[in-house]
């Protein structure tokens, strides 16, 4: 697919709130499928940003006291970013020992699949940003 060269300091972003409902994981799933086809990725960044928005907002239903979530995708040059903000909870996110349980690893396979994560609070109470970055193209856009 040909696409018009961006410049290097473009970075394209798209984001969204919904509620902090399970029924809300995969209506993410499907807005950041629908932008990345809209941004010309192929379908193995795709799917894996889709997982990992998965993963990310199921953490954020489950383990936050978050009434609204918002996710956010942005592409640079590099990477390919993702953040997902809650509005706290007790703890933040950790990757544990689940044994045979199939619960519990969301996070390990956010860690297997990507350049990096991590969380940071926002500063206003227990609210907190989980993020995950992906490499993708040495400065190719998606």
């Amino acid at each position: 697919m040909n696409q018009r060269p961006r410049p290097h300091d473009s970075v394209r972003r798209f984001a969204f709130e919904l509620p902090a409902r399970t029924e809300s994981v995969a209506r993410a799933r499907r807005l950041a499928e629908e932008r990345l086809i809209l941004w010309g990725c192929d379908g193995g960044i795709r799917d894996t940003v889709a997982l990992v928005v998965s993963e990310l907002f199921t953490n954020a239903v489950v383990h936050t006291a978050s009434a609204r979530i918002v996710c956010e995708i942005r592409e640079g040059e590099e990477r390919l970013r993702i953040a997902v903000r809650d509005e706290g909870g007790p703890a933040g996110p950790r990757i544990r020992d689940c044994g045979e349980d199939e619960r519990g690893r969301g996070l390990i396979l956010v860690d297997a699949l990507c350049a990096a994560w991590g969380a940071d609070r926002t500063g206003h109470g227990t609210a907190q940003v989980v993020w995950a970055e992906l490499a993708h193209g040495m400065g190719e856009p998606c």
